[in-house]
């Protein structure tokens, strides 16, 4: 029985690196779920077992941010605040930096994958409007969208995961992970702005006669107005609560709680596949920690590598979260990994969320933001985002790295 935990752990993340396996029109989050039915099927694992491996908390934690991201766009938040991106009266550059800053700010509080999900068509737009190249603004939505996120245990799935392993406090990860994460965003708008395969981009004035094309965007006042306060709630159960899942769902049922607002409205634009894909996962890394002899093998492994050594996890992360992908990369660190402080719990969060930002393939942000500029018709390729994204994640880790050995 163990071989095949083993063929099936391997075979999972295979495909997580792959993105399908071979031949098949098969996502991730199939390949996670038929992995762990393969193990439920053999009698690796029983339904108890199974559910006791899945981390219900990060999972109820998640779902209430998609439910909050949900009653935001509802408000038409996203698209007033897309629109009034591409309406500042700024210089291309000036434009870049106002790109970056909201949309690193917005995904230190809202899942990152939403905000780049949400801001790219209109920012696309805005930018194409103004007779400007919009492809390093694509890419710079991307990369503030991970960076922001690394500064909140709620900017990202992976910060949510490690925050629940290790019960952090919101108010010490925001104090250890915030530096590198503002950090690293000036890093990016540095290489964009003024790097060597971007720069050119900028040179041209920008067209004033967009700034006034289409008119405002109206917000639903009294929606939004529910979407703050529930977001001031969460973050203030991060703070004082201990039973945050629990108390999270709380605020779901508040934000359904609509004379207006349709809960199939609301739940329809929950990502219910990365809720399955965390539930295989969950599932088939449980069975690997909990089988003594591969659990023993994977420690001697990881501890003869040093991955207690913030240098060594932070290569371990950058390779990881460009291959098998940061979420998959994490859950199979915390669950087979060495014993883990505070402080290598936010170096894991910080690394693994820059290390997003190295290839396309790095983070599912980077894929939605190319995915929606291939839907307007313009063309980002591996090798665009690459010579850009490689030397803004280099550069961002070795500051992370310094912060994190000197000051956490």
């Amino acid at each position: 029985m163990d071989w095949l935990v083993v063929a099936v752990f391997g075979g999972v993340y295979i495909g997580m690196a792959l993105g399908r396996w071979p031949g098949l029109a098969i996502n991730r989050t199939g390949i996670a779920l038929i992995g762990a039915l393969v193990l439920l099927l053999s009698g690796a694992v029983d339904g108890d077992a199974a559910l006791t491996s899945v981390d219900f908390a990060t999972l109820s934690v998640l779902l209430t941010l998609m439910v909050l991201s949900s009653q935001y766009a509802a408000s038409g938040f996203f698209d007033w605040i897309g629109n009034r991106i591409t309406h500042l009266d700024l210089t291309p550059r000036g434009l870049l930096a106002g790109v970056i800053a909201i949309c690193g700010g917005l995904s230190a509080v809202m899942t990152n994958d939403v905000v780049v999900w949400a801001v790219t068509p209109i920012l696309i737009r805005g930018v194409m409007a103004r007779r400007l190249d919009p492809r390093p603004y694509v890419i710079a939505v991307a990369c503030a969208a991970n960076a922001g996120s690394a500064a909140t245990l709620i900017g990202n799935p992976q910060n949510l995961m490690i925050a629940e392993f290790g019960q952090l406090d919101f108010t010490a990860f925001l104090l250890a992970c915030g530096v590198p994460a503002l950090i690293g965003l000036l890093i990016v708008y540095g290489v964009i702005a003024y790097g060597p395969m971007t720069r050119a981009a900028f040179d041209p004035v920008p067209d004033g006669s967009a700034l006034d094309e289409g008119g405002p965007i109206k917000l639903d006042r009294p929606m939004l107005i529910k979407a703050v306060a529930a977001t001031i709630a969460v973050i203030a159960i991060f703070i004082f609560v201990e039973d945050r899942a629990l108390w999270s769902l709380l605020i779901v049922a508040v934000l359904l709680l609509s004379r207006r607002l349709g809960t199939d409205q609301v739940l329809g634009r929950v990502d219910w596949h990365l809720l399955a894909l965390f539930c295989g996962l969950f599932i088939v890394t449980g069975v690997m920690a909990g089988d003594d002899a591969i659990a023993t093998f994977f420690r001697d492994a990881l501890s003869g590598i040093r991955i207690d050594n913030p240098a060594v996890l932070a290569t371990l992360s950058l390779a990881g979260s460009n291959t098998i992908g940061n979420v998959p990369l994490v859950m199979m660190l915390l669950s087979l990994g060495p014993d883990w402080t505070p402080k290598l719990l936010h170096g894991l969060a910080v690394f693994s969320t820059l290390s997003g930002n190295f290839l396309i393939v790095g983070s599912v942000a980077n894929i939605i933001a190319v995915e929606q500029a291939r839907a307007a018709g313009i063309t980002i390729g591996f090798g665009d985002y690459a010579r850009v994204g490689i030397p803004i994640t280099l550069i961002s880790l070795a500051f992370a790295w310094g912060w994190i050995m000197m000051f956490v």
